[in-house]
């Protein structure tokens, strides 16, 4: 269309198509809110009243027209400059300006910054700094809509430096393998902080990785916001009608610098300026004025709306009371509450190996749970590595039922999103030794989630794992300890097939991310009477396997099972023999209540020593149990290497023989 002449020369041109002068307004009203918001946080950071600012500044048009074209109740995932997506949801400001400062009115209630929130209010999930993350959360939130059969699509943002991490493209396969309705917003400013995209990638247009992985894709210009909402809309009813991922790239730019500390000397002026000249606010605040649908009076008054209700949102978050340290709050958000219900087991029992008990556990939390899925490497068809989930995909379907591809990180981001709708999922991890790939979204996001803004992560992660069946380094690990580190994660290890089965219900029971180790030796090689129906067990609940009086054996996973040999094999020696079953959380009492009654104590544990469970329960003896002890505390575990191949090389790795010269020393002692 024509533009007509205005005193600012217009460098954006506009095509209103079919839209009402009341929606053009309602696009420049709400372009507006954002931009005078950053104008007074900029005056408040050069006053030393906020401390941190990330500027969204020229970028807006983005924020503002994919959520327009969204509806209300489907889920967007921002990052910190689409603060237009907060004030279009209509976030109440002093709620956004008490998170900026910390306070309780925030949505972090102090634990976190900026705009690393999600509300479920507003259908808007958060980012973390791992940028990567947020872009598999979409796949598992859309994922979900496909499954409950909802009409939805889910927006999730990037920048163009976050296209480099594999996060991305893990999330863009999985989208387009199964078809999720997710719109992937990428916002190309030219530069991940300083680097600019040149040294990012070495393709023409972001928008061109797309083909590879099968999904279509468009390039909008950014700061055209009738181009973005028009073009958005269109798209967003389309996926709706027809679900598919999309991948947008918005060509635009930042006027300020990655953050305000930043600055903005490694941007050439050349180019400062010419972005200057399509700022997306100032250009259509232009258009309208040529175009007779905005006239100065109208502005003049919609900035002071703005600034009035901005004005008062500050005074009421600054008049409110910086938060206060409550001890017993911090510890109690770090987990959701879990009302613990016991399900007693039948009297009918069956002989079962530890394997099929997990496997009778997981189908009866399938039959318990419609709203469960299962996730993993080949355990579909082909029932898994181990053959655990064999013949469920008839009984449950390929929807619930889901074979992945190779990508760990990507599917625990996933079972994330899936949690945030209100589903629960278990990601089986075809080795142990494999969630290295997953570890950030594990460690970083599940963990930390309903921490920072009371958001659980229902998330049951099957590990199977350790060594003795000679698969090596890379298949044999027991890395239970990476967890247990990790506030915010349950980590359960069982060694019977009788308590494999009950702790596992109890595990897809249970609200919190829960790591669920399952020891590759004892698969088949443990058998035990097991309940038929189903039942649970409690976590945080040692059993007693044997009573003693000389030593107390401290143990759990295989290694219980070294013990109970060693011990058989020196019927002289009166052992308390305690099976932990659950890491996190830990029986404090169990420990403290058998060390009381014998005196000495030697941990057992397949893994090597530093760093791991044993060293921390030593510790924690030495301090509450000192008095108790005639001897000190004495820990057996693997050497510090990686895990050998070889027989005989794994066998002297391995603590077994170890720890029945040690447990002789201890009693010597």
């Amino acid at each position: 269309m024509e533009i007509k002449e205005t005193p600012f020369q217009l460098n954006i041109r506009y095509d209103r198509s079919n839209l009402e002068d009341n929606k053009l307004l309602d696009l420049y009203r709400a372009l507006l809110k954002p931009r005078l918001i950053e104008e007074k946080m900029l005056v408040l950071l050069r006053q030393g009243k906020i401390s941190k600012w990330f500027s969204g500044i020229g970028q807006e048009a983005i924020s503002i027209g994919v959520t327009h074209s969204l509806e209300k109740d489907e889920y967007i995932l921002p990052m910190h400059r689409n603060l237009g997506v907060f004030t279009s949801r209509e976030i109440p400001l002093y709620r956004l300006f008490s998170q900026w400062q910390g306070k309780a009115s925030g949505f972090t209630q102090g634990r976190d910054r900026s705009f690393h929130f999600g509300t479920q209010e507003y259908k808007i999930v958060g980012m973390i700094s791992h940028l990567g993350p947020q872009l598999g959360v979409a796949d598992g939130i859309a994922l979900a809509h496909r499954l409950q059969k909802e009409q939805k699509i889910t927006a999730v943002f990037t920048g163009e430096g976050g296209t480099s991490e594999g996060d991305f493209h893990e999330a863009l396969n999985i989208a387009s393998v199964w078809q999720l309705p997710v719109l992937f917003c990428i916002e190309n400013n030219g530069y991940g902080l300083s680097t600019p995209t040149k040294e990012q990638y070495n393709c023409e247009h972001i928008a061109h990785r797309a083909v590879g992985y099968g999904m279509e894709s468009h390039i909008i210009d950014g700061n055209n916001i009738l181009e973005v909402y028009s073009k958005i809309s269109r798209l967003a009813t389309s996926m709706r009608e027809k679900p598919r991922p999309v991948l947008v790239e918005f060509k635009t730019f930042r006027m300020r610098g990655h953050e305000e500390a930043s600055g903005t000397k490694y941007v050439p002026d050349e180019l400062m300026n010419e972005w200057a000249k399509k700022d997306p606010v100032e250009n259509y605040r232009e258009f309208l004025l040529s175009e007779k649908i905005l006239n100065e009076a109208l502005d003049t008054q919609y900035r002071e709306e703005i600034r009035k209700e901005i004005d008062e949102a500050l005074r009421i978050a600054n008049s409110e009371p910086v938060i206060e340290f409550d001890e017993t709050k911090e510890l109690d958000d770090v987990y959701e509450d879990f009302v613990y219900q016991e399900v007693s087991p039948s009297e009918e029992t069956k002989e079962l190996r530890f394997i099929d008990a997990v496997s009778q556990g997981l189908r009866q939390s399938m039959q318990r749970h419609e709203n469960l899925i299962l996730m993993g490497q080949d355990i579909a068809e082909y029932g898994g590595v181990f053959k655990i989930t064999e013949g469920f995909i008839e009984d449950f379907g390929k929807e619930r039922v889901r074979n992945t591809p190779i990508c760990e990180s990507g599917i625990v981001e996933t079972a994330m999103g899936l949690s945030i709708k209100g589903m629960k999922a278990m990601v089986e991890m075809q080795f142990a030794d494999f969630v290295s790939s997953g570890f950030n979204p594990i460690v970083n996001y599940l963990a930390k989630v309903h921490y920072r803004w009371d958001q659980n992560a229902d998330v049951v992660i099957r590990m199977p794992c350790g060594a003795g069946v000679g698969a090596g380094p890379f298949h044999s690990q027991t890395n239970e300890a990476w967890f247990t580190k990790t506030p915010g994660l349950k980590v359960v290890y069982p060694a019977f097939p009788y308590d494999a089965k009950g702790l596992l219900n109890t595990a897809f029971n249970d609200p919190n991310p829960v790591l669920f180790f399952e020891h590759k030796a004892l698969y088949r090689s443990i058998r035990q009477e097991v309940p038929v129906d189903y039942y649970t067990l409690p976590f945080g609940k040692a059993a007693l396997l044997r009573e003693g009086e000389d030593v107390t054996v401290i143990s759990f996973g295989a290694a219980v099972h070294w013990a109970i040999e060693i011990l058989d094999q020196h019927p002289k020696i009166s052992a308390d023999l305690l099976d932990l079953r659950s890491l996190q959380p830990l029986d404090l009492d169990a420990i403290l209540a058998s060390v009381k009654k014998t005196g000495k104590v030697i941990i057992l544990q397949e893994d090597s020593l530093f760093g791991a469970v044993g060293s921390d329960i030593a510790a924690i003896l030495a301090e509450k149990g000192f008095e108790y002890l005639d001897a000190p505390v004495m820990r057996v575990g693997s050497l510090e290497t990686p895990v050998p191949f070889s027989k005989n090389l794994e066998e002297g790795y391995l603590p077994k023989k170890r720890f029945e010269a040690k447990i002789q020393e201890l009693l010597k002692y």
